[in-house]
């Protein structure tokens, strides 16, 4: 299972897009394409790939999808690693 989480966080957009969730508190498709200048398809294959793994969540808020990170050991772990 870790693994596989790590996996994930070898593709760039995939690391971008939880680095942003990290330092946010929630953000939607949109925000996040926006912030990283990629398509709103290319974040929502991604964040559905991060949600298959449980690494993110999301809640709906009348038409909009907010996306927040799940995983708090990952959290602290990509904050310890990409901060320094």
């Amino acid at each position: 299972m870790c693994a596989r989480r790590f996996g994930l966080l070898g593709d760039e957009t995939r690391m971008k897009i939880c680095w942003l969730l990290c330092t946010h508190k929630e953000l939607t498709v949109t925000e996040i394409a926006e912030l990283l200048d990629v398509s709103v398809s290319v974040v929502s294959h991604s964040l559905r790939r991060l949600r298959d793994q449980n690494m993110v969540t999301s809640r709906r808020e009348q038409t909009s999808m907010y996306y927040r990170f799940m995983d708090e050991s990952m959290r602290t772990f990509l904050h310890n690693q990409l901060s320094a």
